[in-house]
């Protein structure tokens, strides 16, 4: 029969040093709560026709059929995105236009990569 080895004594001599500082509580919930608004595909839908649009800004009037859902259906899911500071609305007479947020796309990857890949910023 074979005897396991030795415990070490101290847990240090085998766990790996952290080398940097790991992400904030803040920030990581910050960051869940925008990959948790556009983990729906309906969302990433949509943020990707605000982006393609003139400006970066669309009405929700020319949001409906590209995505093939009520006014109602689009507007709840644009709101989602504007409580995650992903888009801005403003509204002109009867309808909203949403607009994304500058840098708000860029920032969401800077943070990825620093934070979870480990990559500089």
């Amino acid at each position: 029969m074979v005897s396991p080895p030795p415990l070490a004594e101290s847990t240090t001599d085998v766990c790996t040093p952290v080398r940097r500082d790991p992400m904030p509580a803040a920030q990581a919930a910050l960051l869940a709560a925008r990959l948790k608004a556009i983990a729906e595909p309906t969302r990433l839908r949509l943020l990707s026709l605000v982006a393609a649009h003139d400006g970066q800004e669309a009405c929700v009037c020319d949001l409906t059929g590209p995505v093939d859902l009520s006014q109602p259906t689009v507007s709840h899911h644009l709101k989602i995105l504007v409580a995650a500071g992903l888009l801005t609305r403003t509204k002109r007479g009867s309808w909203a236009f949403y607009a994304l947020v500058p840098g708000a796309l860029e920032g969401l990857a800077d943070v990825l990569r620093s934070s979870v890949a480990g990559s500089p910023s």
